[in-house]
């Protein structure tokens, strides 16, 4: 560990109240690497870091999924099983003479006490999260100057992951393309690009693949429109879900009720039991 890591660590040890040992995830770590011995689970020893790559993408959702629903102890359980996918790629690492957990955990650490010169350092105190978000930009550069990454060109959008959902990414990238430059003078201008994109993809026939290509930037303009209005679109659409969710669920009791299936029933009826149970829900 870094000295500037050893000198935090002895100062928030000696703080009151300051977490001490974890002897839990000792023995974690030491399930996962029982898991993967020759006597251990076929399944665990099979697994490499390729083939459970949609399961950390999987907990993490589920996890999120809890939070939402302010679920406390179902959190727990989710992210157990969010840790047990770090855990379990740092043993598949570790047989294969890569890294280990210590070294998973020692590179965050590092990176914490780094990123957190106003904290931790000599910065002055931040006084809101903005002014955070800017520390760590610079604390960033200066990090790819030191590892060299300077020396070749760092494209604005190069370090947004391309394996983030698309929505997500969207998000990231025009928030960074507007913040080199790349901008609407106003949100109406941004309705206008809606406007003109919906146009585009009108124009284009159905099923084709222009087509899908004009929705696909109908969608990044709404996800502006939204950007703009100061509001996370990943979070709209998801509780556009939930809501789509609570009120089809209503429709499906309701139709119970009456003794059918909502599969079963007709444009009309189907529309008053969804209207029935929008009314509900603003009530």
């Amino acid at each position: 560990m870094s000295q500037a890591a050893d000198r935090v660590d002895a100062q928030t040890a000696a703080r009151p109240g300051a977490p001490t040992t974890h002897p839990e995830f000792d023995r974690l770590v030491r399930t996962m690497w029982r898991l993967r011995q020759p006597d251990g689970c076929p399944w665990d020893r099979e697994q490499t870091h390729r083939s459970i790559t949609k399961n950390m993408v999987e907990e993490a959702y589920e996890a999120v999924e809890a939070i939402e629903a302010d679920d406390t102890a179902h959190l727990v359980e989710e992210l157990g099983d969010v840790l047990e996918q770090v855990v379990l790629h740092a043993q598949i690492a570790a047989d294969d003479g890569a890294f280990t957990i210590d070294d998973v955990v020692r590179g965050l650490n590092e990176k914490l006490v780094r990123r957190h010169p106003h904290v931790f350092g000599e910065h002055a105190a931040a006084s809101d999260g903005g002014e955070v978000v800017d520390i760590w930009d610079d604390v960033k550069a200066a990090e790819r100057a030191a590892a060299g990454e300077d020396e070749r060109p760092q494209g604005l959008l190069d370090s947004v992951p391309r394996s983030l959902p698309a929505l997500m990414q969207c998000q990231k990238i025009s928030k960074r393309a507007a913040k080199a430059g790349f901008e609407w003078r106003s949100v109406e201008g941004v309705w206008d690009k809606v406007a003109e994109e919906r146009a585009e993809f009108e124009r284009e026939a159905p099923g084709s693949p222009e087509r899908a290509a004009e929705f696909g930037d109908l969608l990044f303009s709404l996800v502006n429109v939204a950007r703009w209005e100061g509001i996370d679109a990943e979070e709209a659409l998801a509780g556009a879900n939930r809501k789509f969710r609570r009120r089809w669920s209503r429709v499906e009791e309701l139709a119970r009720e009456r003794g059918l299936e909502a599969e079963s029933l007709g444009d009309d009826l189907l529309n008053e039991l969804w209207e029935r149970a929008k009314a509900e829900e603003k009530a």
